[in-house]
Parts: C-alpha cells; sequence; structure tokens
C-alpha cells in the first residue's frame, strides 16, 4: 500500500510541475486528485495529460505541419499490450503487414500511429512501399521525420523528391542528422563534391549517408589517389559515379586496375581515363571486361594495339562486344565487302564503330557513292580511315566541291588519303592550299595537311619538301614514337608519353 502511495505522490508532483507549463482544467485537476476508488490507479482514464500542439517546436520547421501527439501516457503492462493489439489490427485494416513490428515500440494510441501513416502518404508513400519497410512505422514523426527531412531539404533535395528518396533508401528516417547524416555531407563536400551537387550524388546513391567515414568510402578514395588519379577529380568522379565510394579496393577496384595494366596500358593512362570516365570501375572484371577483350582478340584485333583502342573508347569494355562486332562485321560485308581482315583493321583505328548506328554510317556512303567513286575505292578509304563514317555529309560535300572545283585534282588522291574529309575546310584546308598556290608549291595532301601549324609554316620557309609521315606509334611498354622518328622525353616535355598518349588518342 505504501508504495502505490509513493507512486501516486510522486505522479502528481509531475502534474504540478507540468501543470505550470500546460495548465488544466479544475475539473481534470479534481479528477486526478480525487480519482475514483473503483478504478485502480494505473488504469485511470484521467491519469493523460495532453499537448495540443508543439507550438514551440512548429517555429523550427514552419514548410511541415506539426501533429497532435498525446504522450506522457502512463500504463500498465495489460494496457500496452491491449493497445498494442489495436494498433496492429488498425495497421492490419489499412493493408499493412505488421510481422516486423513485433520487435519495435510502437506508440501508446491509434491515434498517434494514424498521424505517422497520414504523414507518410503524405510525403508519397503508398502502403505498398510502407510494407517493404514497415519498420518505419516506429520512427517518431517529431523526433525523426522532421528533422531528418528537414535536412535533406537544406542539402538540396528537392521536396518533391523527398518521398521517392525514403522509397529507396526508408532507413534513412532512423538516421541522426547531427551524428550520422551531417559528416556523410561535410565528407562529401571535402572531396569536393559542389555544394549544388549533393542532392544529385545522393539521390542517385541515397545509401550512401549509412556509410561509416572511416570504411569504405576513404579507401576507395585513398586507392584512386594512390593509382594517380588528381586529387582535385574525386570530387566530379564521385559526382558523375557515386558508386565508386561503396566499391571495396580488394575485391573490385585493384583487381580492374591490375588488369588493364597487365594488357598493356599504362597506369597513368588507367588514372586519366578513371577521371573521366568514372563509371568504367563499375564494369565487372570476370564477367564483362575479359570477355570483351578476349572477343577482339578472337575477331582479328591485334593484342598489341588494344591498349590504344581501349585508351580511345573505355566504354568498349562495358558493351556486349560480341553482339555489336558481329552485327557490324556483317553490314561491312554486305554493304562494302569489306573482308574480317578489314573490319578489325576499323575497329583498330575507331573502336566507336561497334556502337555506330548504320543508318548513320550508310549516310557519307551514300554521298560517296553518288560522286563516282567505286565500293571497292570506298572499302580502301574506311580501312585506312574509318573516321570519314562520322562525317558530316554538308560538311563533306563543301570539301569535295573546293577539292574539284578549286583544286583540281585527281579522285585517286581522295582514295589515297580520305584523311581529307575530317580536316575543316575553312580553318585548315582553304587557309593552306591559298599560302601553297601563293608559293608555287605543289604537294600531297597528307604533307599540308598532316601537321601542326607550327610545322607547315616551317615547311613554307624551307627549300624543300620533308617526306610525308604517318601518324604516332603506341608500343605495349616502350616509348611514344613520334612521326619523324623522334622519341618523347620526360627531359624535353614536360607531358609524359603516357600523357602524350592520352592527349592524342582524345583528339582522334
Amino acid at each position: 500500500m505504501s508504495y502505490l502511495l509513493l507512486r501516486r505522490n510522486k505522479f502528481l508532483a509531475l502534474i504540478r510541475r507540468q501543470s505550470l507549463i500546460f495548465p488544466i482544467t479544475s475539473t481534470e485537476t479534481k479528477t486526478l486528485i480525487n480519482p475514483d476508488p473503483n478504478i485502480p490507479q494505473f488504469q485511470n482514464p484521467c491519469s493523460i495529460f495532453r499537448i495540443a500542439h508543439y507550438a514551440t517546436q512548429s517555429s523550427k520547421f514552419p514548410e511541415y505541419e506539426m501533429p497532435t501527439v498525446t504522450w506522457g501516457v502512463i500504463q500498465g503492462k495489460k494496457e500496452k499490450l491491449v493497445n498494442r493489439v489495436k494498433i496492429c489490427d488498425y495497421l492490419k485494416g489499412l493493408g499493412i503487414i505488421t510481422d516486423e513490428l513485433e520487435s519495435i515500440e510502437l506508440p501508446s494510441t491509434i491515434e498517434v500511429m494514424c498521424e505517422r501513416v497520414e504523414f507518410l502518404q503524405k510525403l508519397g508513400l503508398t502502403i505498398d512501399d510502407i510494407n517493404e519497410y514497415p519498420l518505419m512505422l516506429g520512427c517518431s514523426v517529431r523526433k525523426n521525420l522532421i528533422p531528418v527531412l528537414a535536412y535533406l531539404e537544406k542539402i538540396g533535395i528537392s521536396r518533391s523528391k523527398l518521398g521517392e528518396f525514403v522509397k529507396n533508401y526508408p532507413q534513412v528516417l532512423h538516421a541522426s542528422v547531427v551524428v550520422e547524416l551531417a559528416p556523410v555531407v561535410k565528407f562529401l563536400r571535402g572531396l569536393d563534391v559542389e555544394k549544388q551537387d549533393l542532392g544529385y550524388v545522393l539521390m542517385k546513391y541515397p545509401e550512401l549517408l549509412g556509410f561509416k567515414l572511416e570504411g569504405t568510402m576513404s579507401t576507395s578514395v585513398a586507392y584512386l589517389v594512390s593509382i594517380g588519379v588528381s586529387p582535385r577529380d574525386i570530387g566530379p568522379m564521385v559526382t558523375q559515379y557515386p558508386y565508386l565510394l561503396g566499391m571495396r579496393v580488394g575485391t573490385m577496384i585493384k583487381p580492374l586496375v591490375d588488369y588493364l595494366i597487365s594488357i598493356g596500358l599504362p597506369k597513368k593512362i588507367v588514372a586519366r581515363m578513371l577521371e573521366k570516365r568514372a563509371y568504367i570501375v563499375g564494369y565487372n572484371l570476370e564477367e564483362t571486361v575479359k570477355p570483351n577483350v578476349d572477343c577482339l582478340i578472337s575477331f582479328g584485333v591485334k593484342k598489341e594495339l588494344l591498349p590504344l583502342l581501349i585508351a580511345q573508347y573505355p566504354q568498349i569494355l562495358g558493351l556486349p562486344v560480341k553482339a555489336k562486332m558481329s552485327t557490324q562485321q556483317y553490314f561491312f560485308s554486305l554493304k562494302l565487302k569489306i573482308d574480317p581482315e578489314g573490319f578489325a583493321r576499323v575497329v583498330e583505328k575507331m573502336p566507336q564503330i561497334v556502337s555506330l548506328k548504320q543508318n548513320v554510317i550508310m549516310k557519307p556512303i551514300e554521298f560517296l557513292l553518288g560522286r563516282a567513286f567505286q565500293v571497292e575505292d570506298i572499302a580502301k578509304m574506311v580501312v585506312r580511315c574509318p573516321q570519314i563514317l562520322c562525317s558530316r555529309v554538308e560538311l563533306m560535300k563543301n570539301s569535295y566541291y573546293f577539292y574539284k572545283t578549286e583544286m583540281g585534282r585527281p579522285m585517286k588522291e581522295l582514295v589515297e588519303y580520305p584523311e581529307y574529309f575530317t580536316y575543316s575546310l575553312e580553318s585548315r584546308i582553304k587557309p593552306r592550299y591559298q599560302k601553297l598556290q601563293s608559293k608555287g608549291i605543289r604537294s600531297s595532301l597528307n604533307w599540308f595537311l598532316n601537321c601542326s601549324d607550327q610545322r607547315f609554316e616551317e615547311r613554307l620557309q624551307g627549300n624543300f619538301i620533308d617526306p610525308d609521315t604517318e601518324g604516332p606509334m603506341f608500343d605495349m611498354g616502350g616509348k611514344l614514337e613520334m612521326p619523324g622518328g623522334e622519341i618523347v622525353s620526360d627531359e624535353e616535355e614536360d607531358e609524359s608519353d603516357d600523357e602524350v598518349l592520352y592527349r592524342r588518342t582524345l583528339t582522334l
């Protein structure tokens, strides 16, 4: 009996303290002090005091309507069990599966649970979405949902997309803004992810908010920097492909990098590739990359040219290469009578051809056929310079008419040097040809087009015509051989051989 009196006195003291903040009516006070003796105190329905609204909290988040919640309920075990059954019945009536809710604490009344469900539905979640992760019903509107959603909106996720974000990563509702979410955002900003890109990055990979800073994210960044990726490029890489922060170095990133180096790509070239196309690290090594490399070799691509091919078109590592190569090989054989060996040479010089649509390829071919070029000659031109298949027909027309009317050269020269169609008429062909005419010099197309402006001026000032030279060559594991037999060294140039190779392959 003394124990019950002690509890009663403590409870009355609590009521008096709260009444200073939230006054209650005299009738309620009288009922609390003089309860019905026939009703046990732990079942006393008047032992509940209510807060009408969170007036002090609503000013912090004016964009959200604060709910009406009953709290401070003192219940016995039996009453808690009864209320839990009522809440579960209510949820089942809505179509929500309650099996996973057995291990979590639920609110004390149906009204509170009703407000949680309505809040989530206003956010854009359906009953099916809630059934995908019913544990979100254990999150308090005041303590969990509103602070988390307000923070997500603050860092750049628009209110219209908050529902989609929660669907994709409902675990975020359990997170603490200060302890878990804010440190991850600070880490991303430290990687030079732009503030305006944070929302995009997190919408693309919301699981980032659940990672530990000292875990996978830090090791991934450290490894990429160790192979030569510039630290200032990590931010753009994460923006382009945020999934790399969730990849394990030992099982995913490092094996791919090691394999690319083993087939002849220098480490610096691999680093430059990853900087520009970070999604390459997501290619599956065993299921995609290795089979694609083997497929290229089986179609006749020379193994020693694989590094240059991949440097030009890294996306080829992730494409369905066998299907695309088979289709294009048949197309080239049908339309241009190019044999498999010739097709392999085309792929070596322009690997993008495997993804080029056939209607795009046919446009320049039809243009050349309409200018009385023979199919055999067009085949030779394509094998020598497949880039003409990407040229715009309008530009080809202008260059062709200038060649015929102004230059007056035979068609044979175009067959021998189809690269003519890849140069700009206004900025290179016309000005250089006019300078040749003014000096009375007659040369091959290759001699006056396939050189830099500085080299062209040197040729014009010279008293001799140096022989035509071919483009750069890359030998696996060796130096980059430039035209004329010159070898670029680190002492002569600021750029390394690997950087020169990568820059030149990009210009192709």
